[in-house]
């Protein structure tokens, strides 16, 4: 590499550094990052959540990942249940809330009362509502405001983050 070519390329390393400190010192982060300890009710060991869960749901669930569109069997799941924490178990969506977003992902306009909580996620360069299991903070997906009456919101859920069992759905 010649004198010149080297400058230029210290140059372009030193500049994209700083301007991912300027986006990091506001809050913004280029992809998840590991989120902070806080207390659940279901807490395990980073390898025990590996040993327990398959290694797609690991990445989501613990991760922060996303599964790729249309590939969960539960976004074509039309019967009545409850959809629950892979990790964890706990009921999260009665399926009276279901409905096609046509997004590729399970979506749900309600979860059930308590079950989960939101978080802000500034990755990506995005600022969205992060959904997690209130009982485990297993990453479920994400919330937006462009779903259905009577809510207005759509979960946007993993569907590797679900699992589902068939029954009378809990009441909404």
């Amino acid at each position: 590499m010649t004198g010149r070519a080297a400058l230029t390329n210290a140059r372009r390393q030193i500049l994209q550094a700083l301007g991912a400190g300027a986006l990091l010192a506001t809050g913004w982060q280029l992809s998840p990052v590991a989120r902070a300890a806080k207390a659940y009710a279901v807490t395990r060991t980073d390898a025990q959540w590996k040993a327990q869960l398959t290694p797609q749901q690991y990445q989501v669930l613990r991760q922060a990942g996303t599964e790729r569109p249309f590939s969960s069997p539960l976004n074509d799941e039309k019967r009545a249940g409850t959809f629950s924490c892979a990790g964890c178990q706990a009921p999260l969506f009665s399926s009276a809330t279901k409905f096609d977003s046509g997004t590729g992902w399970p979506s749900f306009w309600k979860p059930l009362p308590d079950a989960v909580e939101k978080k802000s996620d500034r990755s990506y360069g995005m600022v969205r509502d992060e959904t997690l299991c209130a009982r485990c903070g297993g990453h479920l997906g994400h919330v937006f405001d462009d779903g259905p009456k009577p809510t207005g919101l759509r979960y946007c859920m993993n569907g590797l983050a679900l699992a589902f069992t068939a029954g009378t759905p809990p009441a909404v």
